[in-house]
């Protein structure tokens, strides 16, 4: 199938220089200055010149295949015009062949990079070993990955009571899952059935799933989709004196991200998580981390709360993204507390936990678990944030705040930062917005700092062009 794609992109282009060439020979011949249409070819040709990889025109290989696909998919992302179809350590490859810098990693999924060599051995090898036998058997790596991510998270310092492991198929479910658990939990310790509130917070983004989507206070997201499933109270992140009035004795999950990705790469201080901890614990709430973004080694350490006293762990842990550089899986960690409250036939998963899945993550636990990568990522870190300030001296009316820690950042723009995403990509470099007017850095957790410093550079000049 790449083979005939790359027979018909090579068409496609073909047509393409031959209609460029064709006009650049009509501008000649008509007079340039003498013909609004030489004019309108002569700017395009000046553009492209000053742009290394200007985005695909109306006539190219790109806009030729998205006009073929587009009529037959969901419209529920607006995407740019170039195509990917290839991937190398921090670099993506579109269809006519053009390079772009990729600080998004997929929006911190690829932590390994695109195409790690470890990863695309696994996938190969198990796929013509076992695909899916289903969850009516056992497999050896379903266990197997349970029983690391149980191990490290131990040994990271994290989650102090981690005892068992619900693997699934994506972020989604994972907070399902963890939703569902808290209820459990809520009915087994109230049987009267009044405790069953879930408490999360403004800019908070869980997942697009009812549940996840319920304690998603969104209004762009819940409102076409109204009503949500009822009992989700809203709390005011990073408010301690708030907590006590929000979390009650009806409260049965509280679920929280460490530091909030798309709500704009806002951290929570390290109190009001220990605030809310104990006020979970006093009404005998089950205390959620949302770590499907900030997780996985993003930080600088396994988990973004391991730094944490003990008393402000979670019950449960809920995890993704990096979990499968790209691959579909998630997973949620629970303490005994939970784990002893499910039963079997109260949760379940056609595809969760199949061999594929399962290896790719056990891989990517054992690479992302390592402290010499973890120090490498907050090395990195600092030289993000020395750009940062540099940017910050240089466009001072622009840049207003930097925030993040080790590789998930955000520059706090004064104004909507569109512009700027789209200068970056014409000149080689993928960057994605978070929250309002936030810049998001999220890059492969493997990137180089001379990577690093090129795409700083590419900003610098993407921020230029737009002033």
């Amino acid at each position: 199938m790449a083979f005939r794609l790359s027979l018909r992109s090579s068409a496609s282009l073909a047509r393409c220089v031959a209609r460029t060439s064709g006009s650049r020979a009509f501008a000649s011949s008509a007079g340039v200055g003498k013909s609004s249409l030489a004019d309108s070819v002569k700017s395009e040709i000046a553009r492209d010149a000053a742009l290394p990889n200007p985005d695909p025109a109306d006539d190219s290989p790109s806009a030729a295949l998205v006009a073929e696909h587009a009529p037959y998919m969901v419209a529920t992302y607006s995407r740019p015009p170039p195509v990917f179809v290839q991937g190398e350590g921090s670099w993506l490859y579109d269809i006519e062949n053009r390079k772009y810098l990729d600080f998004t990693a997929g929006i911190a999924v690829t932590a390994l990079g695109h195409s790690d060599e470890g990863f695309t051995r696994i996938i190969a090898d198990q796929a013509k070993t076992l695909v899916h036998a289903s969850n009516l058997y056992y497999n050896p790596w379903t266990g197997a990955l349970s029983k690391l991510l149980v191990e490290k998270t131990l040994e990271s310092g994290a989650m102090h009571d981690a005892a068992k492991v619900f693997v699934c198929n994506s972020g989604s479910e994972a907070n399902e899952a963890a939703l569902k658990f808290a209820r459990k939990v809520g009915k087994e310790l109230d049987p009267s059935g009044n405790k069953t509130e879930i408490v999360s917070f403004n800019n908070a983004f869980h997942g697009r799933t009812m549940g996840a989507l319920s304690a998603t206070h969104n209004p762009k997201y819940q409102k076409p989709f109204s009503p949500m499933v009822p009992g989700c109270k809203l709390g005011t992140y990073n408010d301690i004196e708030g907590i006590d009035a929000l979390v009650t004795e009806k409260t049965c999950a509280v679920i929280v991200e460490p530091i909030q990705g798309e709500g704009g790469v806002q951290p929570a201080t390290d109190e009001f998580l220990v605030a809310l901890a104990k006020r979970a614990r006093q009404v005998g709430a089950v205390l959620i981390y949302d770590e499907i973004q900030c997780g996985m080694g993003r930080t600088g350490q396994l988990w973004a709360h391991g730094h944490l006293p003990k008393e402000a762990h979670p019950d449960i842990l809920s995890t993704a993204k990096a979990l499968g550089n790209g691959f579909p899986v998630g997973a949620v960690l629970v303490n005994a507390h939970v784990a002893d409250k499910i039963k079997v036939g109260d949760h379940g998963t056609t595809f969760g936990g199949n061999p594929v899945a399962s290896r790719i993550a056990h891989y990517m636990v054992s690479r992302l678990s390592d402290p010499t990568l973890q120090q490498e990522v907050l090395a990195k870190s600092e030289v993000f944030k020395a750009g940062f300030r540099k940017l910050q001296e240089k466009f001072p009316e622009l840049v207003s705040e930097i925030r993040g820690r080790g590789l998930i950042l955000g520059l706090q723009l004064t104004e909507d930062p569109t512009p700027i995403i789209k200068a970056a990509r014409e000149r080689g470099l993928l960057i994605i917005t978070a929250g309002t007017n936030t810049v998001r850095f999220v890059p492969s957790l493997t990137i180089t700092e001379g990577e690093i410093q090129t795409g700083l550079d590419i900003l610098e000049k993407a921020i230029t062009a737009t002033r």
